[in-house]
């Protein structure tokens, strides 16, 4: 039996659904064990490696040929339900970093190690293959619980959210949670997303009663607070490598937000000074900007007066 028909054996014993038991499925797993051809099966390896390295290695030692633009049907049809099952984990990274990796779990490795080669099919009577379908539910649930481990926790509206892990979410968490309580007290959080689930937060009912024109086309701010008391909204950027309040940007909330008649604030923050130096020259004028490192202060680009709307 070829490696190929090995692996669907394999996914069959541990009793994964006849989609995840593919060709493509099982040369996903063979390209994250590490497996040629030609390989022993104790060979095999759980090294960190990107859906695109999948691919490559698929190509070159197996001659299946799959394009980049495939990468989405991967995720879905074998990534992802491997994932839940536990036959592999991801790194806790944003899932739009470069460096977000998968690797088959120590656990399924020792499956995979286990396999027979002198066998024409998969020994249901090995140890570490008995030892997984018994512990499968606990497994599931221990790699489940270290995805949930790998988020930030953050309180917003006094109710407990999690965000992804990046320096984004990093910046979006303190400004929920360090500027808010400083320079918008008391303050509604109508808006805020996270790099996997884009609206974490949207409150559509006040916006729309704000005046906010929302179409599926607009780029909502980072973070939308509303300060009743005063009747201000605050538009804040999170910036960390892009997007900073730069007059185009101003130009767009205003367009979306041209139904508002509360008071419109623009904030640009930042994790750190290095980081506002960066995009400095770029900022307009009449906007703010905060930095995490300092939070206490704000810095005001001209004009006669600080903190608040403008006519």
């Amino acid at each position: 039996m070829d490696k190929l028909n090995y692996i669907k054996s394999l996914l069959n014993s541990i009793g994964m659904p006849l989609q995840q038991q593919s060709d493509m499925c099982a040369l996903a797993l063979l390209a994250m064990a590490g497996l040629k051809r030609d390989s022993l099966w104790s060979d095999a390896t759980n090294e960190w490696i990107r859906i695109h390295d999948i691919i490559q290695f698929i190509a070159e030692n197996y001659n299946v040929i799959y394009a980049e633009n495939s990468r989405e049907t991967f995720r879905k049809q074998a990534i992802h339900p491997f994932r839940t099952a536990a036959l592999i984990e991801d790194n806790g990274m944003p899932t739009n970093s470069p460096n977000y990796r998968y690797r088959i779990t120590n656990e399924f490795l020792d499956v995979i190690k286990e396999v027979n080669e002198d066998s024409s099919y998969v020994l249901e009577s090995g140890m570490a293959l008995k030892s997984f379908v018994s512990n499968y539910e606990s497994l599931s649930e221990i790699y489940a619980s270290k995805k949930k481990m790998q988020k930030m926790p953050v309180r917003i509206n006094h109710k407990d959210f999690t965000f992804s892990l990046g320096k984004h979410n990093e910046l979006q968490k303190a400004i929920i949670e360090e500027f808010a309580p400083r320079f918008a007290p008391n303050s509604e959080c109508l808006y805020v997303g996270d790099t996997i689930k884009k609206d974490l937060v949207k409150n559509v009912d006040k916006l729309s009663e704000l005046g906010f024109e929302i179409t599926r086309h607009d780029k909502m701010p980072d973070v939308v607070l509303y300060r009743e008391d005063k009747n201000w909204i605050y538009f804040i950027e999170s910036i960390t490598s892009v997007g900073p309040m730069d007059p185009k940007r101003i130009l767009e909330i205003e367009s979306m937000t041209k139904g508002v008649k509360a008071g419109k604030i623009f904030i640009s923050a930042f994790l750190d000074f290095s980081t506002f130096k960066k995009f400095s020259d770029k900022l307009a004028w009449e906007t703010e900007v905060w930095i995490a490192d300092m939070p206490d202060h704000m810095i005001h680009l001209n004009g006669d007066r600080f903190l608040g709307p403008h006519d």
